[in-house]
């Protein structure tokens, strides 16, 4: 169900880093001079016409922008509608990740900074963060939950080929909530001479707007790429996987506030919403503070963090990020909730039907289309955020 949305509804993050409700820095004491250092100075190093011309040359020279948009004619004659693939999976590393930490690479050498600290999921951020410090000769330090590492072996060892150390987080679930829980903790004991590049439109301000800014190039190269197609910059929905959010915020960037554009954000439903084995957020949280900023997360009656579970490691967290949230609570994002099995049903369509093999978190992104309504002339992008080289593995026990 569609919701109006009001005109004064703002999309954009405020001076306090609020997305509506949601976004803010809520932050313990020891964190607050790194925090303070970056937002005083992000948005001044953005604007910078050098670091743009650094920043534009390596997207194009080093990840291999513009990505391609690509009509999946196949698959839009069984969906039965115009269906668009943004081909994010053809960066350098496999996914939309490194648009982000080339950016706040970038960031850090303006600060200072020599370590980086980061945390990881599905392992494409850990190895986009490995990558952009060997790249740039930076000491990297990765933490990742031992069940996504047992799960993401291929991306663990790409991250200690490039010259990271890979730290396993072995509390609460063992999965990316405690990757981040561990991260955080080795920036307060780092503060100085460390910047932690996180991976998602997740943390506190001014993490989810830096981030969302430096995927947004997906959402410009689709408008210019649209219209070179079709004529029309704006299609009728964009479509992408969320789990923290940073390829949704990407593709959504420059259609916020275009409300003929649907938003489509998918969250993971793992087992099925009321099997206790879930990461549908929107669909089972509430609002509360999760890695330092307001969000909607999934959480007890106490507000204790319900461990949120997903065969997707990338889409495995309790919260979303905050535009996300704010998205969800203004009736401006549509979102649905994908299980294991149609996610994995829609990886191998996608593979039979147009030779790409997704990542499983693109795969919940393609599932939704079953469940969109669509009409024959509608017009679709779907950001497919990943290839599904590192899902192999998984994908391996559904093979017939």
């Amino acid at each position: 169900m569609q919701t109006t949305i009001e005109p004064t509804t703002s999309f954009e993050v405020s001076d306090k880093g609020f997305y509506g409700h949601f976004g803010g820095a809520f932050i313990p004491e020891m964190l607050h001079p790194n925090v303070e250092e970056l937002r005083q100075n992000y948005r001044q190093i953005v604007a910078d016409p050098t670091f743009q011309t650094q920043f534009q040359q390596l997207l194009e020279d080093y990840v291999g922008r513009p990505t391609p948009l690509f009509l999946a004619n196949r698959l839009s004659s069984e969906i039965g509608a115009n269906v668009y693939l943004k081909r994010e999976d053809l960066c350098h590393t496999g996914a939309h990740k490194i648009n982000n930490t080339i950016g706040q690479i970038l960031v850090a050498q303006r600060l200072g900074k020599k370590r980086i600290v980061a945390e990881t999921g599905a392992g494409q951020h850990g190895v986009a963060t490995a990558t952009v410090c060997a790249l740039m000769g930076l000491e990297c330090i990765v933490y990742m939950g031992s069940v996504d590492m047992n799960r993401q072996q291929p991306n663990v060892d790409r991250m200690r080929m490039l010259g990271a150390t890979v730290v396993p987080a072995t509390s609460g679930s063992q999965t990316l909530k405690d990757a981040t829980n561990e991260a955080m903790r080795h920036w307060i004991n780092n503060p100085v001479d460390t910047h932690y590049i996180i991976g998602s439109v997740v943390g506190p301000h001014p993490y989810p707007d830096m981030v969302a800014r430096f995927q947004s190039v997906i959402s410009e190269e689709i408008k210019k790429q649209l219209f070179a197609k079709t004529g029309h910059e704006n299609p009728d929905y964009v479509v992408a996987c969320v789990g923290g959010g940073s390829n949704a915020a990407g593709a959504f960037f420059h259609f916020l506030n275009e409300p003929s554009v649907r938003l489509v954000a998918v969250e993971a439903a793992g087992h099925g919403l009321t099997s206790g084995h879930s990461a549908a957020t929107t669909a089972l949280g509430k609002p509360g503070v999760l890695h330092g900023s307001r969000t909607i997360l999934m959480q007890t009656e106490d507000g204790q963090v319900i461990e949120p579970y997903s065969i997707s490691a990338g889409l495995d967290y309790p919260g979303i990020g905050p535009l996300h949230a704010h998205l969800f609570e203004s009736g401006r994002g549509d979102f649905y909730a994908i299980t294991d099995e149609e996610a994995i049903a829609a990886g191998f369509q996608l593979s039979k039907l147009e030779g790409i093999i997704p990542a499983i978190e693109t795969a919940h992104a393609l599932a939704a289309l079953r469940h969109m309504n669509l009409k024959a002339d509608d017009v679709v992008v779907v950001c497919l955020s990943g290839r599904g080289d590192k899902d192999l593995n998984t994908y391996s026990k559904y093979l017939q």
